[in-house]
């Protein structure tokens, strides 16, 4: 047990200044995804520290996600002094998007750098670098409450309600966040219904398609080969989003997309905030990473960079005597990038806008 703190600078780490008011730990993550794996490596010495995460429970299954690292992510592990194992990456290596509108017929191939990696492994590897001082509970929470000094988490384990008590609580626990939900109910973040399907080969010319079809979805799709395999998926209002899945499916066939047969499929929810209010970092305890604070791209959906980034202010956070507010603070960077991105996507879905970018060819490499 730990009593209920005020965090106080001490040099290099922290010491506390107990009331009397015990908790199991000074801080609870919800979540051990890339936001939650980076705050539990990087958070100070001298705090009690327990993470949440349901991963490997029987039943659950990977989050999908084009498995890609994007240039951010890439620079985020650089300044962390990290590197892959070469166990996470598969083939092939990604040094182009191909740009499909489906509706219009139009390709365009722009120049990027992404490293293609196994999704499930990368978060595996991040887990795995979580020191030994930090307690794992591997469950599903499924409450969480504030009480005097601090929250209480319920969970299940091994068939057995349980339940734990810190002085903060971090969601680090995606698009549908239970700890956003319960605690920011007024808070609207607009989610999507991502869809993901594998089927056995891959393209006979593997890229990164990105593709768009306004036809079924107001959001993006993306096509990508994964050493023997190929995955297609797609963001999809909830409302239908199967059937739109099923017949983006078929308009992308008749594109000459060619798909070996179905071996799994995927979905869960997932956050494209449209205005900056969406965008939450928590307040009074509770901290807000990730996803689950709307910290995504919503023009890429890309979200690993913004949850590592996350993590790490959460971290530095924790050293100062409020950490809400400094996390808040530390994070208004990351709301005025989203900000920008947020301006980036009317070139991107609406029609008209996007018809004419595809058509001038600006910043491609070859008229295709």
């Amino acid at each position: 047990m730990v009593c209920k703190v005020s965090l106080v600078p001490f040099g290099a780490g922290l010491f506390f200044i107990g009331n009397f008011i015990m908790t199991d730990y000074n801080i609870l993550i919800i979540g051990a995804g890339p936001a939650g794996s980076t705050l539990a490596r990087l958070a100070p010495l001298g705090l009690k520290i327990a993470v949440m995460d349901k991963s490997g429970l029987e039943g659950e299954r990977p989050k999908p996600c084009g498995g890609l690292l994007s240039p951010d992510a890439q620079k985020f592990l650089a300044r962390s002094e990290l590197t892959l194992p070469k166990e996470i990456l598969v083939t092939p290596q990604i040094f182009a998007v191909k740009t499909i509108d489906l509706s219009l017929g139009k390709i365009r191939l722009y120049q990027r750098s992404y490293l293609n990696m196994d999704r499930e492994k990368f978060d595996e590897w991040l887990r795995s670098l979580i020191p030994e001082r930090v307690t794992k509970i591997n469950a599903r929470c499924t409450a969480v409450k504030r009480i005097d000094g601090g929250f209480e988490a319920n969970y299940r384990e091994n068939g057995e309600d349980k339940s734990v008590t810190a002085e903060y609580i971090v969601g680090a626990d995606g698009a549908n966040s239970i700890v956003r939900r319960t605690f920011f109910p007024n808070v609207k973040i607009r989610r999507y219904v991502a869809i993901q399907q594998w089927f056995s080969g891959r393209e006979i010319a593997p890229f990164y398609s990105c593709v768009f079809d306004r036809a079924t979805s107001d959001c993006c799709s993306w096509s990508i080969s994964k050493d023997d395999y190929m995955i297609y998926g797609g963001a999809f209002a909830p409302k239908g989003c199967r059937d739109n899945f099923n017949a983006q499916l078929k308009s992308a066939q008749k594109r000459g997309f060619e798909f070996g047969d179905k071996l799994m499929d995927e979905a869960c929810l997932v956050c494209r905030p449209q205005r900056p209010r969406e965008i939450i970092s928590g307040g009074n305890g509770v901290l807000l990473l990730g996803e689950a604070g709307g910290f995504i791209s919503p023009s890429s959906l890309e979200g690993i960079s913004w949850a590592m980034r996350c993590g790490e202010y959460a971290a530095m956070a924790f050293e100062t005597r409020d950490p809400c507010a400094e996390y808040r603070a530390k994070t208004q960077k990351l709301r005025f990038k989203l900000f920008l991105k947020m301006l980036k996507c009317p070139f991107m879905y609406n029609p008209i806008l996007r018809r004419a970018v595809l058509l001038s060819g600006v910043k491609s490499l070859k008229h295709i």
